[in-house]
């Protein structure tokens, strides 16, 4: 895979794959046309400050949908890269799975919304550092999902699926509030009634009897007098909201692929990227300065955790940072740590999860003491993130974080 060269190679090309090898960057014209105008009036920035310009373009401009969209397809093609030795990573590491590079490259990239939202601009993250870690983490759930979705029947799948999950699943099919309340509540009764003997359990879990049918109906119809708005229902209606909750949560967890460039639906000629918005005014000189300094700040908070981390590893015991380092420097499983240190394997388990977990409470004391962020659950686990991204950083590029970190 040639490396991309340029800004605009960075923000408007994709990959092309022939078969499982990568075959070319293809430029998008439009996106190409779009860095050009940006970069003429805005020069000498590194991809850093493009990356958290367009994240901040895609969070912020709610009220454009067509510039909101142009943002996420400039961070689509940003993390091109990532995605790919992601991918990579995944077939090497499950080479038994019946999925190619091909299709884990795009499984990766189906997760870039994940990515927009779970990124937080104001923690002095690197964008593509943490895509690159959060992808990983996506995909390996991904796949896991995808086995148990492929296997379920409809029935194991429900029973399997959390509240949250199934929420999520019909909100994106475009479902009504009321409606997704309706079936919510059918499913919950459906979970409570529906409990299998068990030595029937299994991934293809059948329909449930008749009278197990009537008994979910009845307790249907009891719990809705408690919610306002919600309707009678026969078992037929919740045999048939059951069966769309099942369709729409194997949807939502194995979702099917569109590429920007398919051809619209009807149409011989167009493509979805064309209905992205041309626009000439996606920067300003006040807002470059802006942005500019705090692309800075970020930098100079990177240095602070290089060199926060640095000491505390050094304040470790040498067994514990000759376990990171194996880790993270060599890629070793615990098994093969514990080969080549002489230790059991869950010695090996509890004393690497003892040393992240002192580094991470370093990293936390700092962040109280210099940004004034009360350690909340939402905060640690942001500080997690940082730690594992700086942690791969370090050790597989120790040419980059001597004197700066985290900082690419």
């Amino acid at each position: 895979m040639r490396p991309r060269q340029s800004l605009t190679e960075l923000f408007a090309a994709f990959l092309e794959f022939d078969h499982d090898r990568c075959q070319n960057w293809a430029m998008d014209p439009r996106l190409r046309r779009n860095m050009e105008r940006c970069l003429a009036q805005t020069a000498d920035q590194p991809d850093t400050f493009w990356a958290l310009h367009w994240h901040k373009v895609w969070q912020a401009d709610t009220s454009n949908e067509l510039r909101t969209r142009l943002a996420r397809e400039h961070l689509t093609a940003y993390v091109q890269e990532p995605c790919y030795w992601v991918a990579h990573k995944t077939a090497s590491s499950f080479s038994s799975h019946q999925y190619s590079l091909a299709d884990l490259f795009q499984m990766a990239i189906a997760q870039i919304d994940k990515v927009l939202r779970g990124f937080n601009n104001q923690q002095g993250f690197n964008f593509k550092n943490y895509a690159s870690v959060t992808l990983h983490n996506l995909v390996r759930e991904s796949l896991r999902q995808r086995q148990e979705v492929d296997i379920c029947s409809d029935w194991a799948l429900l029973r399997k699926l959390s509240q949250k999950r199934l929420v999520e699943a019909l909100q994106t099919v475009g479902l009504a509030a009321e409606t997704i309340a309706s079936y919510v509540l059918a499913w919950s009764c459906f979970k409570a009634l529906y409990v299998p003997q068990q030595a029937t359990q299994s991934q293809r879990l059948s329909k449930p009897e008749p009278e197990t049918w009537e008994a979910i109906a009845q307790l249907y119809n009891q719990e809705r007098l408690n919610q306002s708005g919600l309707a009678a229902a026969t078992t037929q209606h919740l045999e048939k909201w059951l069966a769309v909750c099942a369709k729409s949560a194997r949807a939502y967890l194995y979702p099917s692929l569109l590429s920007i460039n398919t051809p619209k639906p009807g149409q011989d000629s167009g493509e979805f990227i064309d209905d992205l918005a041309e626009t000439s005014q996606t920067t300003s000189l006040l807002g470059d300065l802006i942005e500019a300094e705090e692309v800075a700040q970020r930098q100079a908070q990177q240095q602070q955790i290089g060199t926060v981390l640095l000491e505390a590893i050094a304040q470790l015991d040498a067994e514990s940072q000759q376990l990171i380092q194996c880790y993270y420097r060599d890629g070793l499983t615990q098994q093969q740590m514990a080969e080549r240190t002489g230790m059991k394997q869950y010695t090996v388990s509890r004393r690497l999860t003892k040393a992240r977990e002192t580094l991470l409470k370093r990293l936390a004391q700092w962040s109280q003491a210099e940004l004034h962020k009360t350690p909340t659950s939402d905060v640690l686990n942001a500080m997690s993130a940082v730690l594992e991204e700086w942690l791969k950083t370090h050790y597989h590029h120790p040419d980059l974080v001597v004197d700066q970190p985290v900082t690419r």
